[in-house]
């Protein structure tokens, strides 16, 4: 009881979402060791270097989530216009001049550190922390094309479409989540469909001049008429895994599958721990999802504190969905990650800063939450009735002080 007191003095908010967190990256650790054999053989290193080099990053990441759970997310809605701004010259110059890595240019690499990161992780948040506040101000003018859609559809359309190009998975994914956002923001639903009709006719053009367009081609047609090499390593490893997997270490597809320690470590993760595996990491983010609508469920009235909480919290989700369906050919291969468990870099950062943003949200609500209830308790039990008509109160009073 006393460790668990000093815990709740420095971490606040919902305790489930720090011990969630912290169980997805305990799992990705482990998954992580076993994953980079190959490429620790490739580089003739041990495995340990970037089992480190991952430890170090997860470190990284909680001393984010800890000082963003202590900042008040409302500043975030004011630096968001700036973070905008910011974000759209870091995806041109990563368009036009970026780190190819795999015959895509999603990363800068930074000077004296020489660490690279995708600035499209850096623009998720701020994107999705503008679209919330303008959402959130806007809401007497909501109906309104031009003072409320524009505005908003304007920095989507710029953000998602600098992503694009280079990384179209993840363009889609903040794409549905900040329509979604607009959905629940009340954005008239003939705004929201003018929006389909255009990204439709937009992603046609993207797939005829992006020099993606045909890697993007070849894996929708493996996904529809036959596995590519990738979808078949990962069948064979999830089927091969049994009730309770091979055992930690023992995965054999991780030497086939290409990075079996990012975009296909879920696959790595059955073949090791089973079915039980798999459903223990479904369950950790639904879980964590579920946790961040109950947040949603405490803030009441708070409209940009909800929003932030559904969009990021969707952000996370779905991207996990997605990487999972893709490792059991559920989904076509897309480059998404597993948040917080995959080997990254920033990437690691981004995600928990975003977690860090949910956690201050949710501490928030509770501190609300409890000052209410003290609120409560300290009044006395007629108090509750000097509000009321004179002639009730009056008639309470001689209710209570008549003798039996």
């Amino acid at each position: 009881m006393k460790q668990f007191s000093i815990f709740s003095k420095y971490f606040k908010g919902d305790p489930w979402l720090w011990i969630t967190t912290f169980m997805i990256s305990f799992i990705g650790i482990l998954a992580v060791y076993s994953a980079i054999t190959p490429l620790a053989t490739q580089k003739k290193v041990i495995n340990e270097l970037f089992l480190g080099k991952h430890i170090l990053m997860i470190l990284l990441g909680f001393v984010m989530m800890f000082f963003m759970h202590r900042v008040d997310y409302r500043i975030l809605g004011t630096l968001s216009i700036f973070a905008i701004w910011l974000c759209v010259p870091l995806l041109i110059y990563t368009l036009l001049q970026g780190v190819n890595i795999h015959n895509a240019s999603r990363w800068l690499r930074l000077p004296i550190i020489n660490l690279t990161f995708q600035p499209s992780d850096f623009a998720k948040i701020a994107l999705i922390i503008y679209v919330a506040r303008q959402l959130s101000v806007k809401q007497k003018n909501i109906k309104d094309f031009y003072a409320t859609f524009l505005p908003i559809i304007f920095w989507i359309a710029i953000i998602c479409g600098l992503i694009a190009p280079m990384n179209l998975s993840t363009a889609s994914m903040l794409f549905l989540v900040c329509f979604i956002l607009m959905f629940i923001g009340r954005i008239s639903l003939l705004h929201l469909a003018l929006i389909v009709c255009i990204s439709a006719v937009g992603l046609i053009g993207l797939f005829k001049v992006s020099p993606r367009s045909e890697t993007w081609q070849k894996r929708i047609e493996s996904y529809l008429y036959e596995d590519s090499f990738q979808s078949e390593q990962a069948k064979i490893a999830v089927a091969t895994s049994g009730f309770l997997g091979k055992g930690p270490g023992k995965s054999t597809q991780k030497y086939l599958l290409p990075q079996p320690y990012n975009d296909f470590i879920f696959a790595i993760i059955i073949e090791e721990y089973g079915l039980i595996g798999a459903l223990l990491v479904l369950f950790l983010y639904l879980f964590f999802t579920y946790r961040a609508i109950l947040v949603v469920n405490k803030l009441r009235d708070k409209i940009f504190g909800t929003l932030l909480v559904i969009g990021l919290s969707l952000n996370i989700c779905l991207q996990a969905l997605v990487n999972m369906g893709v490792a059991v050919n559920v989904l076509p291969v897309t480059g998404l990650a597993l948040p917080m468990l995959s080997m990254g870099g920033t990437s690691i950062l981004f995600n928990a800063i975003a977690i860090g943003i949910i956690i201050s949200i949710s501490r928030e609500a509770e501190e609300n939450n409890n000052t209410t209830l003290s609120n409560l308790r300290q009044e006395k039990p007629l108090e509750g009735f000097k509000n009321l008509p004179h002639d009730f109160s009056q008639g309470h009073e001689r209710r209570v002080n008549k003798p039996l």
